[in-house]
C-alpha cells in the first residue's frame, strides 16, 4: 500500500461510488488516496471541524473515509492523515463514527473514543433549511493527539 494526495473531485468521485451512507464533501483541506498495485482502493477527505466549539486552526477534522473493502486500507488511511495533519502543525484530528461501525481501524490507527456526540439536525427555523439526507443520529466521535 502507498499514499498519495488526491484532489477533492477525485476523493469525492470515490466517496460517490462505494461510501455507504454518505455523499460528497463540499470541501477540504486535503484528501489522500491509498493505492494498492497502482489501484485506487480507498480514500480519505480531512477538512475543519464541523462542530462550531472547535478550534479550526488546531483541529482537523476526518470527514470521508471510504474504501473498496481493502483490508487494512481504512486504518492505513486513518494513519497518514494523521501523520500529514501532525506535519502541519494541527494539535488533533477528529472523526465521527455511527454506533454500527465498530472502529476497529480507528483503534489500529492510535485514535481514542471519547464518546457520544450529538445527532440530529441543525435546521431550528432560523437558518437556511440544511441537508438531511444523511445519518442524522447520534454519533460516536473519535480523537488522535497529536503532540
Amino acid at each position: 500500500m502507498n499514499v498519495q494526495p488526491l484532489t477533492l473531485r477525485q476523493a469525492n468521485e470515490f466517496v460517490k461510488l462505494h461510501h455507504r451512507h454518505h455523499k460528497p464533501t463540499q470541501g477540504h483541506r486535503f484528501s489522500l488516496g491509498c493505492f494498492v498495485d497502482g489501484v485506487l482502493c480507498g480514500v480519505i477527505i480531512v477538512g475543519r471541524p464541523v462542530a462550531r466549539g472547535c478550534d479550526p486552526y488546531l483541529t482537523a477534522e476526518a470527514t470521508r473515509c471510504c474504501t473498496d473493502g481493502t483490508k487494512n486500507a481504512c486504518s492505513f488511511l486513518y494513519g497518514a492523515a494523521a501523520r500529514v495533519c501532525k506535519a502541519m502543525g494541527f494539535k488533533t484530528i477528529q472523526t465521527y463514527t455511527l454506533p454500527e461501525e465498530g472502529g476497529k481501524s480507528l483503534r489500529a490507527a492510535g485514535w481514542t473514543l471519547l464518546g457520544e456526540a450529538g445527532g440530529g439536525d441543525w435546521n431550528n427555523g432560523t437558518h437556511k433549511n440544511r441537508r438531511t439526507d444523511q445519518p442524522m443520529q447520534t454519533k460516536f466521535k473519535w480523537e488522535r493527539c497529536l503532540e
